[in-house]
């Protein structure tokens, strides 16, 4: 059976809802697939064949609930958990050598993707506890580019965009503290989706973090994405893949080639970045929505304290007590922690509260409009093991690379990457994939997807298979 490339993710659970494919098929096909690619691409780092088979089989025996209302919504759909994820019985990597624990108890979100009928595959990669925008580590092969293995495909959730893209999976759920679900979706020509704060309830019963970390689906389509997260947010009838079929109206878009990083860093926009956002630009323009360019400005703080303060303080509250322990980190890692830990009660409370204002203060800047456009990316994707292990120099690169998404996560409020077109980048010679990046409004996340999924026709983007 042949499904990447001719079955989009819709496509796929309404045949599975039909009784066309089974659950066994679906899954028996992009196991297929990841055995044939993830040795060069490393987008898993766990594969449970067997007990993806045994749930397959399972939902099959119990048939298939022909009423819509009570059906699963996601019923029998392959999918895979990102390795932060607590999956029982399945070894929690971590992307750290002081990963590797075997859980009895489950995450909220896996506990939600199974009550919603998917079937998971196994783990995906991700860079040390997800601290980077690039998905390499020491304990798994870099999670590769799908169309040139030799660059990145982002982070942290890199091994999801690489299984999604290069076709081991029809979608993928990930997580966002600072771009980690727009980054590799944006490399890899996928969409992205990080919602609304609270949005996904699973969240709600996760640690806090510092950088405001949401889950969220990676797939080929705005309206695979949608369907992703309503099953995430355990709605058991479509609710944001139902937005798609209306029309946004005509919005108020401000348009900015600025970052909340300006201030601090030199940013320059690679010339196919500045391309994607100009075609969108045109496109949104084309389809009559008024846009208002370079007026909207981020505010005037000390965002690159602010979040640098965040980023340490994450690794501040990594689970390392002892000197060997510490030794097991990655270097960047262990001087991240320690810098985390040196900060006093007084600056940690500073943090919060700069967060807390800095948030609260891009909330009021954007409200003048429905949404926000930006490039996704300020580069094309990096070579693998381009990034420093000086963490000045790791954190500045990072920044460069992608200068547009970490203020939104502070924020709160929901933002997509959406590809636009093929172009020429630097370190290969084929075209790849570009995008840019939608801002939506404090909790406008149907108005969001709407307006992304406008775009994504507008700009005829057509997934193609690697």
């Amino acid at each position: 059976m042949t499904l990447h490339g001719e079955l989009s993710a819709s496509g796929l659970r309404n045949e599975l809802a039909a009784g066309n494919v089974t659950p066994r098929e679906a899954a028996e096909h992009y196991l297929a697939v990841i055995d044939r690619l993830n040795p060069e691409l490393g987008a898993f780092v766990t594969v449970t064949a067997e007990a993806a088979l045994a749930r397959a089989d399972a939902l099959l025996r119990a048939g298939i609930p022909r009423d819509a209302g009570t059906r699963p919504p996601l019923w029998g759909m392959p999918l895979a958990d990102k390795d932060l994820c607590a999956r029982a019985g399945i070894p929690t990597g971590l992307g750290s050598r002081l990963g590797g624990q075997i859980p009895a108890v489950s995450d909220p979100l896996v506990r939600d993707l199974e009550a919603a009928g998917c079937v998971s595959l196994g783990k995906t990669n991700t860079p040390e506890y997800g601290l980077y925008g690039y998905t390499e580590s020491a304990v798994a092969p870099p999670a590769r580019h799908p169309e040139a293995p030799h660059l990145g495909s982002g982070g942290s959730s890199g091994g999801a965009a690489t299984a999604v893209a290069s076709g081991m999976l029809p979608w993928a759920p990930g997580s966002d503290g600072g771009g980690s679900v727009r980054i590799p979706a944006a490399a890899t020509g996928l969409v992205g989706i990080k919602p609304t704060r609270g949005l996904v309830p699973a969240d709600a019963a996760a640690p806090p973090t510092h950088t405001g970390v949401v889950s969220g689906p990676l797939a080929h389509t705005v309206a695979g994405a949608a369907l992703l997260l309503d099953g995430m947010r355990g709605d058991t009838r479509e609710r944001y893949g139902a937005a798609l079929r209306s029309a946004p109206g005509r919005l108020r878009i401000a348009a900015t080639r600025s970052s909340a990083w300006d201030d601090a860093y030199e940013i320059t926009l690679d010339p196919a970045a500045v391309a994607a956002y100009e075609d969108a630009l045109a496109a949104l323009t084309a389809l009559g929505h008024d846009i208002i360019q370079e007026e909207f400005t981020y505010p005037r703080l000390d965002y690159a304290h602010i979040f640098t303060t965040a980023w340490q303080r994450s690794a501040a509250s990594l689970p390392v007590s002892t000197p060997n322990e510490e030794a097991r980190l990655e270097p960047v890692t262990r001087e991240l922690m320690h810098r985390g830990r040196a900060l006093s009660a007084a600056e940690n409370a500073r943090n919060d509260a700069d967060l807390a204002t800095y948030g609260r203060s891009l909330r009021e800047a954007a409200a003048p409009y429905d949404l926000v456009l930006t490039p996704a990316l300020g580069q094309s994707p990096r070579p693998v093991g381009s990034h420093s292990a000086d963490p000045d120099t790791n954190f500045a690169q990072q920044v460069r690379y992608s200068p547009f998404t970490s203020a939104i996560n502070v924020a709160g409020m929901p933002a997509i990457t959406l590809p636009v077109g093929r172009y020429r980048v630097e370190f290969t010679e084929r075209a790849l994939p570009m995008s840019v990046q939608l801002v939506g409004g404090f909790g406008r996340d149907a108005l969001l997807l709407t307006a992304a999924a406008q775009l994504s026709e507008a700009v005829a983007w057509t997934p193609s298979a690697v």
